[in-house]
């Protein structure tokens, strides 16, 4: 009996190679970013966060040093969504032999925020005020990639919800989470 829910094992393979494209094409385009270290406080008020986040995908400007650490990257950036790759690894296990929960919460939230980012206009900031995610599957180094799809449901003048899927290229859910963040004026 076949399962119509998850794509075939073909169709998931493809979906990975895809994946594995769009990544390798924007690490080449990190690499040209590599001696701007943090964006500079200006840009931020200059630039609206989708700007900024148009930028940091195009190579323009660097990206957040924590995707570094915790092996993952934005993929895809418009207005409202967000989608963050990445590859769990044996440095993201915790003592039961997956990946530990801190990594999918880490995952989700950038995926959360940056949503947010792009809906806000230059000389406005945000913070993650509430987090709240649920893992409803295991991960370990067996799944390659996965994606962090986040979403924008309100963003207003001083808060803003998102919410996000932790996915598999064969469309396994793995996790799920919703964010507020304050919404502030930069100074």
């Amino acid at each position: 009996m076949t399962d119509h829910t998850t794509p075939s094992n073909d169709a998931a393979h493809a979906t990975l190679q895809q994946w594995l494209a769009e990544e390798e094409a924007l690490l080449a385009l990190r690499e040209q970013a590599k001696g701007v270290e943090v964006i500079s406080p200006e840009l931020f008020k200059t630039q609206s966060g989708l700007e900024i986040m148009r930028s940091r995908m195009s190579g323009h400007a660097a990206f957040a040093h924590i995707g570094q650490t915790m092996n993952f990257m934005p993929v895809h950036v418009e207005e409202g969504s967000v989608i963050f790759q990445g590859a769990p690894q044996l440095s993201h296990y915790n003592p039961l032999g997956s990946v530990h929960g801190g990594w999918f919460a880490t995952l989700l939230d950038s995926a959360l925020g940056c949503s947010v980012h792009t809906k806000l206009p230059a000389g406005r900031g945000y913070t993650t005020a509430e987090l709240s995610v649920n893992i409803v599957k295991a991960l370990t180094i067996k799944v390659p990639r996965v994606r962090a799809i986040g979403r924008v449901l309100h963003c207003g003048r001083q808060l803003a919800t998102a919410e996000a899927r932790l996915v598999g290229p064969d469309g396994t859910l793995y996790a799920h989470g919703t964010t507020t963040c304050l919404v502030f004026e930069m100074k």
